[in-house]
């Protein structure tokens, strides 16, 4: 059934042929986008609560830590 598909084929293709001159206007406009001055978000956060987020973290490994060694120094 599917041998010699490509001398099958008749030569016209099913897709229609686009250009590129279509969608340059859009990649035009994306460039020309200027940077908003919104600060960047990760996880929805902003670099300072990211910041607090770490230091709390930090601070609990370091109460677990000591309390581990206080624990098994008895």
């Amino acid at each position: 059934m599917f041998d010699d598909l490509r001398k099958m084929d008749d030569g016209q293709s099913s897709f229609e042929d686009t250009s590129d001159a279509d969608l340059e206007p859009l990649l035009a406009k994306k460039s020309k986008a200027k940077p908003t001055g919104k600060p960047k978000k990760l996880l929805g956060m902003t670099a300072f609560q990211r910041f607090v987020i770490s230091a709390l973290l930090f601070l609990m490994v370091c109460i677990i830590g000591m309390l581990f060694v206080m624990i098994s120094s008895m």
